[in-house]
């Protein structure tokens, strides 16, 4: 089941793909909010002067409208900028600003994710559970079968079961190698602890709805027998809104 945090031992390029570089909150202090070219790319502008990461680099994006939306996002802030309301921002300063120094680090994290994905381990029982997983689950096991020719071994219950070297492989050969993809991808696997789900979004087995459906099918049950409280939905919601900005920052580029 994804979890309501990342895991403790989640390493630095993870982190950072998540956003772990953010800005602090401090009172807005622009009026104007436009998109502009910049070296490297598309900017956001504030009062004309263009946004930088948290290193000091100016915030440039390959796509007009990748801009635009890290612009809605500035425009849409109130007396304080509130980082947690700029997922979309955030991801791209800690593509920038981490991932792009740790390529390799990075896809390495997202594959030790498919060596042990949330996809492969099936519950023993309740039938409807058991059910709810295999409809959302095995159309990307399918997926990533025709695709990447990669199959994988299921079990039941917490039992460990060794993924074949060469499915792995597959999947490592599979991801980006840019920073702004990779981020997202690893952003996506932590929150869902599924590199496969992540995956089959930004290859087009499913849309983030989907994915973020299938991630939660072990969550959701539990909500229906014994219900969310109101903590546990607002970080829920927190986390979907970092899933939705890296899918939005995958549709963009592509």
């Amino acid at each position: 089941m994804a979890g309501d945090e990342p895991r403790d031992d989640m390493p630095d390029p993870v982190r950072a793909a998540r956003g772990a570089g953010q800005m602090p909150r401090a009172k807005r202090f622009y009026k104007t909010v436009a998109t502009a070219p910049v070296e490297g790319g598309h900017g956001v502008m504030l009062d004309g002067r263009p946004v930088r990461t948290p290193s000091r680099a100016v915030l440039a994006v390959p796509m007009a409208a990748l801009a635009e939306a890290l612009a809605a996002e500035w425009a849409s802030q109130g007396e304080f900028i509130e980082p947690m309301s700029m997922p979309l921002t955030r991801l791209v300063n800690s593509a920038r600003d981490g991932v792009a120094a740790r390529i390799e680090e990075t896809a390495e994290e997202i594959v030790k994710y498919a060596g042990s994905d949330l996809l492969f381990y099936r519950a023993e029982g309740p039938s409807s559970l058991v059910a709810r997983q295999a409809a959302h689950w095995d159309p990307v096991l399918d997926f990533m079968r025709e695709r990447l020719g990669a199959r994988f071994v299921l079990s039941e219950g917490i039992r460990y079961v060794e993924q074949p070297a060469g499915s792995v492989a597959a999947v490592r050969a599979a991801l980006p190698q840019d920073a702004l993809r990779l981020a997202a991808l690893a952003s996506m696997t932590a929150l869902a602890g599924s590199a496969l789900l992540a995956l089959g979004v930004w290859l087009g087995a499913l849309d983030e709805e989907a994915a973020w459906t299938a991630a939660h099918v072990d969550e959701d049950h539990q909500i229906e027998l014994w219900g969310l409280d109101a903590e546990a939905g607002a970080r829920r919601e927190a986390r979907r809104r970092e899933f939705a900005a890296a899918a939005a920052l995958l549709w963009h580029l592509d």
